[in-house]
Formats: structure tokens, C-alpha cells, sequence
């Protein structure tokens, strides 16, 4: 099972750009959608493309996508470059338009109608999706660092590849053009995207981590939170260090909040609510007993 699953934060589109997303990429489909007993205008959409499992929800207007985080997309032919563009530009905006780049015969970056960021690069391989970190502003220059922390934090963990800017580039030449490495088994990417853009990360795209235990979450938790933003840590979610955010969660957690019974599921989204790091003990104690009067 995915252990990282990219989590994307929409007003009230999810549902809408789920299903617009798995009609353009093989081997997707919606695998869930749902709504809770205990809220009124929550919902969250479970669906895979390509194989990658993403979850999305509509949570309101507080968040928007930034190119800061985007989805690499390899495409095996010229044309599938050009249909996916076709289709994730119609709205959007191009932040690199469609052609021809040293590194590949047939590249674009977009926003695509709803502000999500893809990059379509032609190789001759598989289709696949990966989650791709852009470190800018006060990060520019850290994206080393970072990869190196993250595979330091989660087991199964690699560096697959740096590439630097190098000499006679317009850059610092020890910034990182392009990385891969893995978490959980997992593939990621990451550049250093320069100092002068106006956008960074937000908690519009998160990495949900799917914990077993009370153990995995204070583990993971602790090193994440180390040098984060202690203002951004409430219900599970956590900025770290480099303004990653990350949701850090017991599967438990879900399976309560989904409870066919509105007052035991309310009560744990209530004891959720006043929680910073989540503590299984709470949410059971929650689940089985009214919360005693303040």
C-alpha cells in the first residue's frame, strides 16, 4: 500500500477535478468519495492516476496551489506531451510554453484550470507521475538539504540522482537543477527554482503519511516538526523546516471519522480539532464517551 499519498486542498472542486484528471491519464479512476456524517460540507475523493493514489478535498477557499509543488509527468510519445497539454492548459496558464529544451525534445509546464502545476516531459519510458518539490525564495539553494533530511526521516528511503546548474549558468553552481530520490519505495523530485518568485509552498499540496501506530506518528512528527513552523501544526497536519507541508495521520483516525454514526464520528472530529499531533488514546476515549463539559 502507498505510504505517501499527495493531498490536495480544493474549495469545492474536488470531486470535479478528480473525475477531469482520471479521464485524461491511463490506469486512473476514481476509488472513492466521501462525505461525512458529522460535516456538512466536507468531502474527500480518493482516486489514482497512473497508479498513483492522490486524495483530494474540499476544505474552502483558505489555500491555493503554487508551482512550488507540481506533478512530473513522463510521457512516452510527442503526442501524448501535446494531448495532456492540450487538455491541462485549456483554462490555465503556461509557465513554460510547449517545445523543444536541452533536456527533452518536447517539454511544457502549466496551471491547469484549477491552479494545479504539471510538467510534461517526453522520454522514451513508461507513463508515470511523480510529486515534484521547487524550493524558491528564502529555500532557493536548499533543496539538497531537504532531500537529504527526508530520506534520513523515512525507512526504505534513497537519492537517486543530483544534478547541479554548473558552471556558465546564470545560477549558483552548487544549486540542485534536478534530484530523484525515494520515500518509502516511493519516487520524488526536487529542484532549487531561484529567489525572485512571489509564490512558495502552501497547505494546498500536502504528503499525507499513512501511520499504523501511536509509535510511527510521534516518530515522525518529532523529526518533522524539528525547526518547522509551530503555527502550522494542528489536526495532524505540520509545516517542516523548508515549508513543506505534511499530514501525519493514524489510519484509525479515518476509519472513526467515517463511522456510519454521526454523534461517535462528530465527537472524534471534535477531539481531531483541539489536537496538534494525533493521539490515538484521545480519539478512542472520544469515540467511546461524550467529551465531559468545558
Amino acid at each position: 500500500m502507498q505510504k505517501i499519498t499527495p493531498f490536495l486542498w480544493f474549495d469545492d472542486q474536488a470531486v470535479e477535478a478528480a473525475k477531469f484528471y482520471t479521464s485524461l491519464f491511463p490506469n486512473s479512476r476514481i476509488k472513492t468519495t466521501l462525505n461525512y456524517a458529522w460535516s456538512d460540507t466536507l468531502t474527500t475523493v480518493d482516486f489514482q492516476l497512473a497508479g498513483l493514489d492522490i486524495t483530494a478535498m474540499n476544505a474552502g477557499p483558505e489555500f491555493s496551489f503554487t508551482p512550488s509543488t507540481s506533478f512530473f509527468v513522463v510521457c512516452p510519445t510527442t503526442d501524448e506531451v501535446d494531448r495532456l497539454y492540450a487538455s491541462l492548459s485549456e483554462g490555465g496558464a503556461t509557465l513554460m510554453p510547449l517545445q523543444a529544451y536541452p533536456f527533452s525534445e518536447r517539454f511544457a509546464w502549466v496551471n491547469d484550470r484549477y491552479g494545479l502545476s504539471w510538467q510534461l516531459y517526453y522520454a522514451e519510458a513508461e507513463l508515470s507521475i511523480t510529486p515534484f518539490l521547487m524550493y524558491v525564495r528564502e529555500q532557493d539553494g536548499k533543496a539538497e538539504e531537504a532531500i537529504n533530511f527526508y530520506t534520513s526521516v523515512f525507512p526504505d528511503s534513497a537519492i537517486e540522482a543530483v544534478n547541479y546548474y554548473g558552471p556558465g549558468m546564470d545560477r549558483p553552481e552548487d544549486n540542485v537543477v534536478h534530484a530523484r530520490f525515494r520515500l518509502y519505495g516511493q519516487p520524488f523530485m526536487a529542484m532549487d527554482g531561484g529567489t525572485q518568485h512571489e509564490f512558495t509552498f502552501t497547505e494546498a499540496f500536502s504528503l499525507y503519511v499513512d501511520c499504523q501506530t501511536q509509535e510511527e506518528v510521534d516518530e515522525l512528527w518529532e523529526k518533522l516538526t524539528d525547526g518547522g513552523d509551530e503555527q502550522a501544526q494542528a489536526c495532524g497536519w505540520l509545516k517542516d523546516r523548508y515549508g513543506v507541508s505534511w499530514q501525519i495521520v493514524p489510519r484509525i483516525l479515518m476509519e472513526l471519522l467515517q463511522d456510519e454514526d454521526p454523534v461517535k464520528a462528530g465527537r472524534v472530529g471534535e477531539a481531531m480539532l483541539q489536537m496538534k499531533k494525533i493521539e490515538i488514546d484521545e480519539l478512542k476515549r472520544a469515540y467511546a464517551e461524550p467529551q465531559p463539559q468545558a
